[in-house]
């Protein structure tokens, strides 16, 4: 089974420079998008053999998540029960036969980290929600994480040092998030590898391979024995962020 993450800053952009080709050429199960800045009705995006789902930001123009499945799920939720938090469409949760499959944008700290404090509210009551769907089931979390979790998982660290996405604080609640049962799934098959996901659009970042790897596939302990590879598709253009990967073993072994 076969499982794509993409931050695809803005949907209707993205569909321009080729999405729909990247789409099919990855042949996923799942394919998640975040950041897709979209209104209901604004883009008229289906594939066949595949059906979607949405949740859009109040504000317009503004975050916004989106799955495409060729599994049909038993249920589908759209944030994650608490208001503070339910405006922006950053979370999608699928209930499986055997998982939840949860992408996730998670919210920026912004410049002067003037929204730090937010970020860390938004921490404790997310992982809450997944330490609760885990007691259920195992868990499948994907998405925009907005960290960089060591030092490795960025080309300047010493640089960037609490600046939004690498700060002491978000990285200590990423590491909090381990602790309790979850693995970040390309670390854990690829501990020395520095391979980045996200590339600024200035000083031809890109080009200079001056990155940071922000965007995960995240699980369970207990399924990580089924994780079969993880992948980052550098070459992929189309967004400043490329898409993840992850491959699970067709056969459950928890």
């Amino acid at each position: 089974m076969k499982l794509i993450s993409w931050n695809v800053n803005g949907l209707r952009a993205c569909a321009g420079k080729g999405f729909s080709d990247v789409f099919r050429s990855l042949d996923a199960d799942f394919f998640c998008l975040q950041e897709t800045k979209m209104q209901e009705g604004q883009l008229d995006l289906a594939f066949e053999g595949y059906e979607s789902y949405w949740n859009y930001a109040d504000k317009k123009g503004y975050s916004g998540t989106a799955i495409f499945t060729r599994l049909k799920p038993i249920s589908v939720t759209r944030g994650i029960g608490i208001d503070e938090h339910d405006h922006e469409g950053r979370v999608i949760t699928l209930e499986m036969d055997h998982f939840y499959l949860v992408t996730v944008y998670v919210p920026n700290a912004q410049d002067g980290l003037k929204r730090l404090d937010y970020r860390m509210r938004w921490e404790d009551d997310f992982q809450a929600y997944l330490s609760e769907l885990d007691k259920k089931k195992p868990v499948i979390v994907c998405g925009d994480l907005n960290v960089a979790h060591e030092e490795i998982d960025l080309k300047n660290p010493k640089t960037n040092h609490q600046n939004p996405g690498f700060t002491d604080e978000e990285r200590a609640k990423f590491s909090q998030w381990l602790s309790r049962g979850f693995k970040d799934t390309f670390r854990t098959l690829y501990p020395e590898a520095q391979t980045y996901s996200w590339w600024s659009y200035r000083f031809h970042a890109r080009e200079k391979n001056v990155g940071w790897r922000i965007d995960y596939f995240v699980v369970s302990d207990r399924l990580m024995p089924q994780v079969s590879d993880a992948k980052i598709h550098t070459d992929i253009l189309g967004s400043d962020h490329c898409p993840v990967e992850l491959e699970l073993t067709p056969v459950p072994l928890y």
